[in-house]
């Protein structure tokens, strides 16, 4: 469960002049007063533009060194907050997306397709992913089920490649 404290505008500034804080609160896209996970998806497009031109190995190990980097950022964003999954502490959800897009071109379509359906994943939380949320603490229980969301969504995608490719 998430619980909500809202953050000065003079610990936000502070938070953001640190590297590790810095990161888990998505280079400040966490700090949108709506829908901080969503903008914190969002500030992971550019990390996957300026990612494309790595093979498609590479981008899926970085993809999965954010998320395990991600376990200690989130965690130690969590501890100087006082709370646990603030929901200012987006890293998750850029990690999430990343490897939503993993093994995918980079296309307008990927991109979209990708992004509604890990905020879908993220949101709804079916399964395990709820298991997940629910049960799982620290750095972990913040970054599990983004990372369950986001591999997700690259199977739903890359199941609809498939499925298109063969009927078309």
């Amino acid at each position: 469960m998430t619980t909500s404290v809202k953050l000065t505008t003079s610990v936000s500034a502070r938070l953001l002049l640190h590297p590790v804080h810095l990161l888990s609160l998505g280079f400040g896209s966490g700090l949108a007063p709506k829908a901080p996970g969503t903008f914190g998806t969002l500030a992971a497009v550019p990390l996957v533009l300026l990612l494309q031109h790595l093979s498609a190995v590479n981008y899926f190990v970085l993809a999965l060194v954010a998320a395990i980097v991600g376990v200690w950022l989130c965690r130690a964003t969590a501890l100087r907050l006082g709370v646990h999954d603030h929901p200012a502490i987006v890293w998750d959800e850029i990690a999430g997306y990343l490897l939503a897009m993993s093994f995918l071109p980079v296309t307008w379509f990927n991109l979209i397709a990708a992004f509604a359906l890990f905020r879908f994943f993220d949101i709804v939380k079916p399964g395990p992913l709820g298991w997940c949320d629910r049960n799982l603490h620290g750095g972990l229980g913040i970054m599990a089920d983004d990372v369950l969301a986001g591999l997700a969504s690259a199977a739903v995608l890359h199941l609809g490649h498939t499925l298109a490719n063969t009927l078309l």
